[in-house]
């Protein structure tokens, strides 16, 4: 794993079950399991933006 993957963890705690997404050394903590996968799915996509490719001209059909 890189510093650029993100993690989502389900962690079990004594006072309930918590979710930890992870980029690097960096760590969020979450009650809510849906809230965590969101943030987790848009951090991924804001930290791997430059993968993205923009087409220069969409009035032509790609050659395949």
């Amino acid at each position: 794993m890189s510093e650029r993957d993100v993690q989502l963890e389900r962690i079990d705690k004594g006072d309930g079950v918590r979710w930890c997404v992870r980029l690097g050394k960096r760590t969020l903590m979450f009650d809510d399991e849906s809230a965590a996968r969101t943030f987790a799915a848009q951090l991924h996509m804001r930290v791997n933006a430059d993968k993205l490719t923009l087409v220069a001209d969409t009035s032509k059909a790609p050659d395949i």
